[in-house]
């Protein structure tokens, strides 16, 4: 089994609930999820106007491929009613694949551990909050020497466990 830490993200509508269906949706169509974060609220980041984020990390352990997780994870923003109109623009529903194991993937449609995640506090605050001494198979830093490394200064609020 590969511990896969997938990064949640819903800007838009009814965001708890989106978030808790995303969940419903991990664990019946990939693996039940084995580890939550607490949920945060986050500013916007790379296109700063947006309505705030309301982000969580989650931890499942599964035998399915990184291509097969992406493939599930896909098929589940668009279930939800995901639209991909712009980068980064707002979304009822965003999944990341941040860590597949330790493993390092570089194909074209699938980039892992995921490419942007030590610059972003809205990714490592939830993601410390699980794995602290995860090491990054490319950085080799922890999880939370990443955070204490961090310039982003992106307001991430914890909200609710």
């Amino acid at each position: 089994m590969i511990n896969v830490f997938l990064l949640l993200g819903s800007n838009l509508g009814e965001r708890n609930l989106f978030l808790h269906s995303a969940i419903e949706h991990i664990e019946q169509d990939i693996a039940p999820v084995v580890k939550k974060s607490a949920i945060y609220e986050t500013q916007s980041w790379g296109k700063t106007d947006l309505p705030d984020y309301l982000n969580q990390v989650v931890m499942v352990q599964t035998e399915l491929s990184a291509q097969q997780v992406l493939e599930k994870i896909l098929s589940i923003e668009i279930e939800m009613g995901r639209k991909r109109e712009e980068k980064w623009g707002s979304r009822i529903i965003d999944i990341d694949i941040l860590f597949y194991g330790s493993e390092i993937i570089n194909e074209p449609n699938l980039t892992i551990p995921h490419p942007e995640l030590h610059k972003r506090r809205f990714t490592l605050e939830p993601l410390e909050m699980l794995a602290p001494d995860f090491i990054h198979p490319i950085l080799n830093k922890s999880i939370l020497e990443l955070k204490n490394d961090l310039k982003d200064d992106l307001i991430v609020k914890k909200l609710y466990f």
